[in-house]
């Protein structure tokens, strides 16, 4: 039971699955007391601020306004790459996440591309383009299958994968003259198509010294059998049973040290949680990209392995002192299972009533496009991906089949799932 006296309040900033699956972590911590969020979800029980997670000036005034905040948590990226670290921590105020130039590994692909190649870190090869006609002249050029990205954050989905020179040529239409994904268009990276598995690995990093969390597999394709469109993240299941220790050995050799001290080097110390989404072919091992957070829907699969304090976590790594933590985690498996809009990652309904969750037992749910509905004051839908369903066991097909089942209680017009997430394991 947590004293009563002496506790650190926090602020969350987010309000989707991850900041959930977040919250839930440091509701348990022995540290932690009072717990706002900005936005927030309705699911979180914590105390809803009501600013948006990318209003900064709204958020730094409200912990300038509080000096019972003792730390603000950034978890998304948009805040991060907007410098809300860097103006919290300009003002004397503890935060969680990277400054803005840390951020730039996400926030700009283009970036972390020259980075990679800077710094050895294995990746596939690639060109960056401003003009639409010259990336067209390559892509005919090359001779092989590639990937289309926008340099710019578009929310996890602003990246098409090309089956043919054709394919590949419209996508470049697409970001860079219909503005898909909007100013993350300007600028595209073009590389060349990489086959094998795709892994995520996560790490705490302090600025000189990282902790690996147990590898994850997200699937990205809305519909089952990985087709359909790319979206944010349909499910997840950690640890990833393919990637052995050698494995994680050579990735730590190979990425993730060259990629902590070439940041130091770049004068932009990374202190957070660095993403490396990783894709393995044998022992060939290379970074497909960067993120500057928590992923999702990695994090609601990873974060209830967690064994030590979150909160502590969070504080070794803005102090350097991740090196002192002793960092423990659970040995089960864990998989979730996004339950999505119709519609989604393109338009869907909103308002769409919620039941069932009060009948799910033995998994947690972690609300994302959820709120409390004013007039009716019952939950709806408000995004795409509205839920998570997470459980873990001691094998997969026990925590699959727990998922899958509590499932079946939860209703909403339209609401579909993929059905096979991780079903090969």
């Amino acid at each position: 039971m947590k004293k009563l006296e002496s506790l650190d309040n926090v602020l969350v900033v987010g309000g989707g699955g991850r900041e959930h699956a977040i919250v839930e972590k440091l509701k348990s911590s022995t540290k932690v007391g009072t717990i706002y969020a900005a936005p927030g979800n309705a699911g979180m029980g914590v105390v809803e601020t009501g600013i948006g997670a990318t209003d900064i000036d709204g958020i730094v005034e409200f912990v300038k306004s509080h000096d019972d905040i003792a730390m603000t948590i950034v978890a998304p990226d948009d805040p991060l790459s907007l410098g809300l670290v860097d103006k919290l921590s300009a003002l004397g105020k503890r935060a969680f996440g990277p400054t803005k130039n840390a951020s730039k590994l996400e926030w700009s692909k283009a970036y972390a591309k020259d980075f990679m190649k800077k710094y050895n870190v294995p990746t596939a090869a690639y060109e960056t383009f401003d003009d639409a006609d010259k990336a067209k002249d390559y892509i005919r050029s090359c001779g092989h299958r590639v990937v289309v990205k926008a340099d710019g954050l578009a929310l996890g989905k602003g990246v098409i994968v090309a089956e043919t020179t054709d394919e590949a040529i419209a996508a470049v239409d697409e970001i860079m003259r219909d503005k898909k994904f909007g100013a993350a268009g300007n600028r595209i990276v073009v590389e060349q198509f990489l086959t094998g598995y795709e892994v995520s690995v996560l790490s705490f990093v302090d600025g000189e010294h990282f902790s690996l969390m147990p590898s994850s597999c997200d699937h990205k394709r809305a519909l089952d059998g990985d087709k359909g469109l790319n979206t944010g993240g349909m499910g997840a299941y950690s640890p990833c049973p393919l990637f052995t220790d050698e494995l994680i050995d050579k990735t730590v050799k190979t990425v993730v040290e060259p990629t902590v001290k070439g940041m130091t080097k770049e004068g932009a110390p990374f202190k957070g949680v660095l993403y490396f989404g990783l894709m393995v072919d044998g022992d060939d091992v290379r970074v497909l990209e960067y993120n500057a957070r928590f992923g999702d829907p990695e994090t609601q699969s990873v974060l209830p392995l967690l064994e030590s304090d979150l909160y502590d976590i969070f504080g070794a790594c803005i102090d350097g002192t991740l090196d002192k933590c002793d960092i423990k985690w659970s040995d089960k498996k864990s998989i979730n299972v996004v339950l999505a809009s119709g519609g989604y990652p393109q338009s869907y309904k909103k308002g769409c009533v919620i039941t069932g969750l009060d009948e799910v037992r033995d998994a947690n749910v972690f609300f994302a496009g959820v709120k409390k509905c004013d007039e009716c004051g019952k939950l709806v839908t408000s995004g795409g991906r509205v839920l998570c369903v997470q459980a873990a066991a001691d094998d997969f097909k026990t925590a699959r089949d727990i998922v899958y089942r509590e499932i079946r209680n939860i209703k909403f017009e339209d609401c579909y799932y993929r059905k096979d997430i991780g079903s090969k394991l």
